[in-house]
This record gives C-alpha cells, structure tokens and sequence, in this order.
C-alpha cells in the first residue's frame, strides 16, 4: 500500500499541474476562439486542417493529459475527428524541453527521428480519422450568461466576464466532463508502477525482438511524460534494450494514458480508440525498427 501510495502521490504531482493548464488552456479555447474559426481551420476535411493541428500540438508544451481538456474543447467547437487525433498525437509526444534532453541523453540522430517521427504520425493519423464514419457531437447554441441571447451577438463582454467564462469552463464544465475518467486513470497507472516487474529481467532478455514488445506494452501501460520518458529509455538501452525498442517506447509513452484511452472511448467510442491505439502501435513498431537500421 505505501509503495501505491508513493506512486500515485508521484502521478499527482507530474500530472495534476499539467491537467490543470490545459483545463485553463481549454477555458481561453472556448472563449476567445470562435466556433466559426475552427470550423474553417479545423472543420473541413482536408489536409490542411490535420496539418494545422499537428503542428499546434507540437508547438504546445502540454503532455497527453494536458492536451486532452483541449481536444475536447475543440471538438465541442465543431472540429473534424481528424485534426482532433492529429493533435492528441502530436502534443504529447514531443517538446522543446523533451528534444532538449533527448540530444544530451541519446544524442542528434534521436533527437531529429523522433521529431519528424511525431510530425508524420500525427498527419498520418489525421487523414484516417477524417475517413472514419463518424457523426460529428451536435454543437448547443451557446447562450451569453449576462444577455441570455445566443452566441456569436453583438454584446460585448467586460474584461472580468470574460475572466467568470474562462474560469467556469476550465475548471467546473471540464472537470465534469472528463475529470472521473482522468482521475480513475491516474489511480490504474499508479497500480501499474506499483505491481509491475521489471528487475534483471529487463537486462538479459531485452536485446532483441522481445525489446519491441517490451518497450510496446510498457508504454501502452505506463504514463510517461515526454520530457521523463527519455532517461528512463537511456537507462533501458544501457542495461542491453536495443535503439529501435528504444525509439517505440519514446514514440508510446507519451502519447498513450489511461485517461486519454477512457476519455476516447466516452467521446468517440469503442471504435474509433481501437484504431487510434492500433495506429500508434503499430506505426511505432515500424518507426522503432526503421530507426535501429538507420543508428547500427
């Protein structure tokens, strides 16, 4: 129980800091951005919206947790299902921070692969999400809290009106909307760390094939930040991982959390989780290995 404990009090200080800006990000999203500004920029179905939100995302220093209040933000503003995958991709899987650290832990040829590796996967999965039948949410009428006259109008809000919109979206709509499912994925990752064995297994059976899946289903399981997931790859890879098992588990780790699997399936269902997991995985196995016959 202590040794759960120390890893949930761990997921609460890394992750609850993060949640909390993006939940704040999400608040400035529905105020200030319009509905007709993300249905002309994100609404369509064409590559140009995929490419605004993977490049959005990884300018964005937001983790996967952070990024998910956003993405649904987004897609209560009218978003395609492709620029939203696009962007759950490519914000938590790659930052300044984490491409700094990645080149003085594991060098300039991870540092450039995995990168670009993001880029191409969240495009990748951009155009399959908006091939996907998939019923966009129907979008309520927002109603001006001080008017009652449905938004767009043309009554113009007070600085501290806007201030109670912002505050009141982030941190009460949001929370309600996806904040069970966050924190119940919080605690299942803390159960994770706590029980599951790694020791010298990882050092004598970790070289090869077995590296892949290893590095696969550790990152699918874990949460792992950005930023933190790169010295845990550097330990890895000197305790016998290969570089390719290495580059999935950079690729995985970060994208993939129990919230955003929970929150996926309660927005856009069983189906569309299924293939956003199946992507990742598989297009981090390809990557992983199309980078071990690059670095050897």
């Amino acid at each position: 129980m202590n040794n759960f404990l120390f890893h949930l009090k761990h997921y609460l200080i890394e992750i609850v800091p993060a949640l909390f800006l993006g939940f704040f990000i999400s608040g400035l999203i529905y105020e200030f951005i319009s509905n007709e500004w993300v249905e002309r920029n994100l609404g369509k179905n064409n590559f140009k919206a995929i490419f605004y939100a993977t490049i959005t995302g990884t300018i964005l220093p937001i983790c996967c947790w952070g990024s998910l209040p956003i993405a649904v933000s987004f897609y209560k503003k009218g978003s395609r299902l492709g620029p939203i995958l696009a962007f759950l991709v490519a914000t938590p899987a790659t930052s300044v921070s984490a491409l700094l650290v990645t080149y003085k832990l594991l060098g300039l040829k991870f540092t450039i692969f995995i990168f670009f590796s993001v880029i191409l996967m969240g495009l990748f999965i951009g155009i399959i999400g908006n091939r996907l039948y998939f019923k966009p949410k129907e979008i309520t009428p927002e109603v001006c809290p001080h008017c009652n006259e449905v938004i767009p109008h043309t009554h113009k809000k007070t600085f501290f009106a806007h201030i109670r919109s912002v505050l009141k979206f982030s941190f009460w709509q949001m929370p309600k909307e996806i904040g069970i499912e966050t924190l119940l994925g919080i605690v299942l990752a803390a159960i994770v760390a706590t029980f599951l064995p790694l020791g010298l297994w990882i050092k004598n059976n970790l070289g090869g094939f077995l590296g892949y899946i290893f590095a696969l289903i550790f990152g699918l399981l874990m949460y792992i930040c950005a930023t933190g997931t790169v010295p845990l790859v550097d330990a890895f890879i000197k305790q016998g991982l290969n570089f390719g098992a290495g580059m999935t588990l950079l690729l995985v780790g970060p994208i993939t959390s129990y919230g955003t699997i929970l929150v996926l399936k309660k927005e856009f269902g069983l189906k569309v989780l299924a293939i956003y997991l199946g992507f990742i995985s598989l297009s981090a196995l390809i990557l992983g290995y199309i980078f071990s016959l690059w670095v050897t």
